[in-house]
């Protein structure tokens, strides 16, 4: 059933402190047994539930979050949504998540704030344009919208970029994906818990997995947690960074390494920016939030880590190429950083399906780019842990690539790490 609330209600209820207001899902004490568990409590677990639940009919799950759901890399990203990939299999499965994304509100019946404002990838020289060329053209035989900006249709679509002929990094053009943008992370999060709760999965959160049950045969019995050990034939795990280190617990090792990815925002400001927007040679992308903060990212800090910090080298670089390519922004005051936890394949592409361990399957791999594919990734698990077959556009992505050579290099396809 709908719920609706008048503006009267909101506001009488917000100075009693939402006393009155129901939990938007439950919080239950783990089952002995389930049919699926997913361990992880982002958007790529909970998403994977929510399917599990909606297109599959299997509704015993449990979703096991070791903190809070969302407070891994769901809450900790800059919220760009985009399909602008150079290999087929990249492009149409980046562009089943984005088209997800375009109905996922209604879906959900949850305002996740998707706003397609476009995404603008910048060429500083004439190689950049060359190559952004070579990408529109990728884009467009995969079925993904790509146009080519002048840099008089870059000025006046982002006027506070430098555009001067003296500019430190000169603009000689970009490539515009006019369908990309930027979505509420807590919103996508909260949209997915709230549905798969009311289809009956049990999210629980505070509930660390410590290990794996394994029968005669090596398959998964179950899991052990801080709450006790719970019964099922069936794992999805969903953990980003410490995708290694699960795997770790389950005896074998994934080609990953894990790494901070840090992300800024800024005081508000009045609306300056209405475009996502990358500079390919600074590293640097932003974009304005609805509350006008501007959102600020750029490239890893190059060392392995599982601290949600990152390192000062990093802001000065980052907020340096900010203040070269948009001097109007040099005196803006930071708000607050943070960093989520990545984690990095060798061909920067995610590993998708089985585990050398019979019944655990794996959603991981994504490195920076695990929040625009959390509806694609959510429906390639959840159809994998119910039909024991991967997805169809989860095929080119199996962990045996990496013995096969089978690789997907989008870092040297696209130009672009993530």
């Amino acid at each position: 059933m709908k719920m609706r609330y008048s503006a009267w209600t909101v506001f009488k209820q917000g100075l009693g402190g939402q006393r009155g207001w129901k939990p938007a899902w439950r919080s239950p004490d783990p089952k002995p047994d389930y049919e699926v568990v997913v361990i992880g409590g982002g958007g790529h677990g909970l998403a994977t539930a929510y399917y599990l639940a909606r297109t599959y009919g299997i509704r015993r799950v449990a979703v096991l979050e070791k903190g809070w759901i969302g407070g891994g890399n769901s809450g900790r990203n800059t919220t760009a949504i985009r399909s602008n990939y150079y290999y087929r299999a990249s492009a149409r499965m980046y562009e089943h998540s984005l088209k997800l994304y375009e109905r996922l509100s209604k879906e959900l019946n949850y305002n996740v704030m998707f706003s397609q404002r476009g995404m603008i990838s910048l060429a500083h020289s004439p190689h950049d344009v060359e190559l952004a060329h070579r990408q529109a053209g990728a884009m467009r035989l995969n079925g993904v919208d790509a146009d080519f900006l002048t840099p008089a249709e870059i000025a006046r679509r982002v006027p506070i970029l430098d555009m001067s002929p003296e500019a430190r990094f000169p603009v000689f053009g970009g490539l515009l994906q006019k369908r990309a943008g930027t979505a509420r992370h807590d919103a996508v999060v909260w949209g997915y818990a709230r549905a798969a709760d009311a289809l009956g999965v049990d999210i629980i959160q505070n509930c660390e997995v410590t290990g794996f049950r394994r029968g005669a045969d090596g398959a998964v019995t179950g899991v052990e947690t801080s709450r006790g050990p719970i019964a099922t034939t069936r794992i999805g795990v969903a953990v980003a960074g410490h995708s290694s280190r699960l795997a770790e617990m389950a005896g074998f090792r994934l080609p990953i390494t894990s790494y901070a990815l840090q992300a800024f925002v800024s005081e508000p400001l009045k609306p300056v920016l209405d475009t996502v927007i990358l500079s390919p040679a600074t590293g640097v992308y932003m974009s304005q939030s609805d509350k006008g903060g501007l959102v600020i990212g750029g490239g890893l800090d190059l060392y392995p880590s599982y601290a949600q910090r990152g390192n000062m080298p990093v802001i000065r670089n980052v907020l340096g190429a900010v203040a070269a390519q948009y001097p109007a922004l040099g005196r803006v005051r930071l708000l607050r950083q943070w960093a989520g936890i990545v984690d990095v394949v060798p061909d920067s592409s995610p590993i998708i399906g089985a585990s050398p361990v019979p019944g655990l399957f794996l959603d991981c791999g994504w490195g920076t780019g695990g929040f625009k594919a959390i509806p694609v990734g959510g429906t390639m698990l959840a159809h994998q842990l119910a039909t024991l077959t991967p997805h169809e556009l989860a095929e080119p992505f199996s962990l045996e690539r990496f013995t096969t050579g089978a690789l997907i290099d989008e870092a040297a396809g696209s130009g672009i790490a993530h």
